[in-house]
């Protein structure tokens, strides 16, 4: 190991960590058990002391029960009680501005101040679901999000009085996010002074310009008067790093298949590593994790810290996709004890 690496290698990561959760659906399994297992996993990173827990709305997808982030996220909230919750995001397109406002409202309603609205512009899933979700091609648009996310932050705030107001959602505004994966939403978060989440985790290339657009772009505002910028990763801990690679394997050949048209649950991950990769699917797989966080504690505190460094991240948000709940909780038990410095921050 060089100087620099080592010098990495012994930081311990200070700015606040997030989780981000798909709740994975694993081979054999139900989605119940899936979201019983997301349900455990939000429990213990409360007590580790993770600073938010959001979950992502994907649609037909085998591998992935989080398809209704509000609903989910009351289960989350009446089983935890000092985390805070949200969506990673709730995809605006597939909703109308009034369903999102409500929703959120009441969530915030129930659980003041512990409550996120992350807000994604692409569908999370293919074309043909996006219809059968919105039932109509308008709103579908990326051109219609601008003014879709206008409509909704009305809602909240009834700054523009009009005929319908949002109840619960008028004064019950979440704390409101811009999530992307290129520079079309870092912008608009920036021109609007929100904060700001960039999908490094599956758009590492896009990283660094759009974050560099974001703050080029902001604008106080009463939410913020200077930016705030989340990076998502995909990190995978164990005791070396010889397991942490067997245990992302699952989600390597998930994200493939995937890609593929092909999706399934999660495999195990023995049926992973006896997958017989193409040469051209293996360096899709390599490409993928390129710039993520993957190995034993010592690996993952020096890529987090260089992935911090290098985008000045003001939080890092993670995302661990393997097969057993049980070596997800071990990820983060891993990283807040020795990556995080022990993590539990009541400050």
């Amino acid at each position: 190991m060089n100087g620099r690496a080592g010098e990495l290698a012994l930081r311990v990561i200070t700015v606040p960590l997030s989780v981000l959760d798909l709740a994975p659906v694993a081979q054999g399994a139900t989605a119940g058990a899936a979201l019983r297992a997301t349900t455990e996993l939000a429990r213990r990173t409360e007590d580790l002391g993770y600073h938010r827990f959001w979950v992502a709305e994907h649609h037909n997808m085998p591998a992935i029960a989080s398809s209704a982030p509000a609903v989910l996220l009351a289960h989350l909230a009446a089983n935890t009680s000092t985390i805070r919750l949200g969506s990673g995001g709730v995809m605006l397109p597939n909703h109308a501005p009034l369903v999102v406002a409500e929703q959120f409202g009441t969530l915030e309603a129930l659980h003041p101040g512990r409550i996120d609205l992350g807000i994604g512009r692409a569908p999370g899933t293919d074309q043909v679901t996006a219809l059968a979700l919105r039932r109509t091609m308008e709103g579908l648009s990326a051109e219609g999000f601008p003014r879709e996310l206008a409509d909704l932050m009305n809602y909240f705030s009834g700054e523009k009085p009009g005929q319908i107001v949002a109840t619960p959602g008028r004064g019950e505004q979440p704390a409101v996010w811009l999530l992307g994966s290129s520079g079309f939403s870092a912008q608009l978060a920036g021109l609007l002074g929100l904060p700001f989440s960039f999908a490094h985790h599956f758009s590492s290339a896009n990283t660094l310009p759009a974050l560099a657009l974001y703050r080029q772009n902001f604008r106080p505002s009463q939410w913020l008067d200077k930016p705030y910028a989340m990076v998502a990763v995909n990190a995978v801990c164990a005791d070396t790093d010889e397991r942490a690679e067997w245990l992302a394997g699952p989600s390597a050949l998930s994200f493939l298949k995937l890609r593929s048209g092909r999706p399934e649950p999660l495999s195990t991950p023995d049926e992973a590593a006896a997958y017989p990769y193409t040469e051209i699917e293996r360096e899709f797989v390599l490409q993928r994790r390129e710039g993520q966080a993957m190995g034993s504690p010592e690996t993952v505190r020096r890529q987090l810290t260089e992935l911090q460094e290098r985008t000045g991240a003001d939080e890092l948000m993670l995302t661990t996709l393997v097969y057993d709940v049980a070596d997800r909780v071990r990820s983060y038990e891993l990283i807040a004890e020795k990556v995080a410095g022990g993590l539990r921050r009541d400050a």
